[in-house]
């Protein structure tokens, strides 16, 4: 850890570290953003539609962020959408990366006809836009919470497979899985307690990478309708339902596009820095 810290805190560490702090912030306005004295998210006021961001907090009245089309408080639907978001693209991230990394496993380790039809499935899905995917799957499931976790995942899971396919390739030809195969361990013991320690470090950068990509996925989604319904908030559908007031009330899609900005933008750093720091030759100790 203290190595860690002294990289993060040096050189080109600093965008890796603002993008750590970011990410700390988000986590803590979806924790806590219950706790802090903020309007109802899905409560509606016509009497106080569209009213324009003010920097004064006196009053409950008071609107910092303004109001939509239908006086819902933008502060408090961006907090409340900050919880959807994290859980919705963590739940897809880990889920594809076990599901992706277990078959990148077998599909390095055993080869054979399981490595070729495996890969061949890697190569078309690749091939169709995963908005597209994500669109077919969930107009014919439904949109729903639990279906878009399970898209997200679905559409995640082939980066693993094939990075983790790369390094056990690599690994599984190593003295010490030599060894443990003559030895007479399992296939499962091998794969889990020799193999997968030594390729978890690319599966980890790519999940902080692929994470900020499904963010942008899962806001897409809502976008269009298909994803988190109403009246759950969500950024993609606060986006979606202030595209027609852009000219009279820019702050309806403006401060959602922002917190959605800087969401992916903060992942996306930490992740290149990440990466560098894991990578042994691109050290910045």
């Amino acid at each position: 850890m203290r190595d860690f810290w002294r990289a993060l805190t040096r050189g080109s560490g600093w965008l890796g570290l603002a993008g750590l702090l970011l990410i700390v912030v988000l986590v803590l306005l979806a924790a806590f953003g219950p706790l802090l004295d903020l309007p109802d998210p899905t409560r509606t006021n016509l009497r106080a539609r569209m009213v324009a961001p003010t920097l004064s907090w006196a009053g409950l009245g008071a609107h910092p962020l303004g109001t939509d089309q239908l006086g819902r408080d933008i502060l408090s639907r961006i907090v409340a959408g900050s919880r959807v978001t994290l859980m919705v693209a963590g739940a897809a991230v880990v889920l594809g990366g076990i599901l992706g990394t277990l078959l990148g496993l077998a599909s390095g380790y055993f080869g054979g006809l399981l490595d070729r039809l495996l890969m061949r499935l890697v190569d078309i899905q690749l091939a169709i836009p995963l908005m597209l995917l994500a669109l077919m799957v969930v107009a014919a499931l439904g949109p729903s919470l639990h279906n878009l976790i399970g898209v997200l995942a679905l559409v995640s899971w082939v980066r693993y497979a094939r990075i983790v396919r790369g390094q056990v390739l690599a690994v599984r030809e190593r003295e010490f899985v030599q060894s443990a195969r003559a030895i007479g361990a399992s296939a499962p013991r091998i794969l889990l307690v020799h193999i997968l320690p030594n390729v978890l470090t690319p599966a980890v950068v790519v999940a902080t990478l692929e994470l900020a990509r499904v963010i942008v996925l899962e806001a897409g989604l809502s976008f269009l309708g298909l994803g988190v319904q109403p009246p759950a908030p969500s950024w993609g559908r606060m986006l979606a339902e202030g595209r027609t007031y852009i000219s009279s009330a820019w702050w309806i899609i403006t401060f959602p596009g922002l917190a959605l900005m800087l969401t992916v933008l903060s992942v996306n750093l930490l992740g290149d820095w990440l990466r560098d720091y894991l990578d042994p030759r691109l050290k910045v100790r």
